[in-house]
């Protein structure tokens, strides 16, 4: 027994090192994954809706790693709060709250409508919603409006399975009113042909190129945050290339 036990050490010790890291990489996010669904079981057995949304679920569909778990829920934050023993207010003024399951945090989320922007980044206030479509359909982009539930099968209310397949990124619904409610997601959008490879579908690019200037009522420090996160990915080079295309550097500071 001890020699096996020795051998099976060995084995692993001599491994080289990227498969050992990926190796416990797949360990962690199937951990993580199995925590998520602790927190959506636990909710579903109180009579609530709850769902996998956004990021993840696209990059699954994808087949790229991810532990980006985000949760979104019927149950108003108190309802959150009451039903796990380990939770933090982190942005209880939009409806999030995190949740600690297994040592992992997750942001819970309950179903919201959105008010008027008036600072083109946040909405002026919220109304939480009864509708997991009422709360899909204020995301950005139909790739990052899929909703997983509890057992795996994804919801998809926007054509994001068709745009995947084609390798668009495309607005929700008029792409104007996006960026006017939020203008850093003309940056977004860029960042997501600098992780996937996409494309950016031709009446959202027209949109970008028509409202580019609306950038210069974001924050320099947010702007920074999302050019960073565009050259950290494989595919900057498209990125800039088409941002160019868009006149996005008269509108940077």
């Amino acid at each position: 027994h001890r020699a096996h036990y020795s051998i099976g050490w060995l084995f692993l010790i001599e491994l080289p090192l990227v498969v050992w890291y990926n190796y416990l990489k797949v360990i962690h996010l199937d951990k993580r994954l199995d925590a998520a669904r602790k927190i959506l079981a636990k909710l579903i057995d109180s009579d609530h809706a709850a769902y996998l949304v956004g990021g993840f679920v696209r990059d699954m569909m994808l087949g790229l790693e991810t532990d980006d778990i985000d949760i979104t829920t019927d149950a108003r934050p108190d309802i959150v709060e009451s039903l796990f023993p380990d939770v933090r207010e982190t942005g209880i003024r939009f409806g999030t709250v995190t949740v600690f399951m297994d040592g992992y945090p997750f942001e819970v989320t309950t179903f919201r409508n959105e008010g008027k922007y008036t600072n083109f980044r946040h909405p002026d206030e919220i109304s939480f919603s009864d509708t997991l479509e009422e709360d899909l359909k204020r995301r950005d982009f139909t790739i990052n409006a899929f909703a997983m539930a509890y057992d795996g099968s994804v919801i998809d209310l926007f054509s994001g399975k068709e745009d995947l397949e084609n390798h668009l990124i495309r607005a929700i619904g008029y792409p104007e009113a996006r960026f006017y409610e939020d203008a850093l997601r003309i940056l977004r959008a860029f960042r997501f042909v600098s992780k996937l490879d996409f494309d950016i579908e031709k009446g959202t690019f027209r949109a970008i190129n028509q409202n580019r200037l609306l950038l210069r009522k974001i924050a320099s420090e947010r702007i920074l945050q999302e050019m960073r996160k565009i050259i950290a990915y494989p595919h900057h080079a498209k990125a800039f290339f088409l941002m160019r295309e868009a006149g996005i550097g008269e509108a940077l500071p």
